[in-house]
């Protein structure tokens, strides 16, 4: 269980950097607000895939 939660995760963290691209990209977002962009997604979504990943745990 573990090594396949570990698989999804890495596949949704790239996943959503991809996307993130396309949308700075899109709406022409500059340079140096976009780390900040990435930053923020990729801390939000690593919150969210560990507290999912600690409540399938205790489930």
């Amino acid at each position: 269980m573990v090594i396949f939660f570990i698989l999804f995760a890495v596949f949704i963290l790239f996943y959503i950097n991809k996307l993130t691209n396309a949308l700075c990209l899109v709406r022409e977002i500059p340079e140096d607000r976009q780390t900040k962009v990435f930053r923020t997604i990729n801390v939000l979504i690593t919150i969210l895939l560990i507290s999912s990943y600690i409540e399938n745990l205790y489930t």
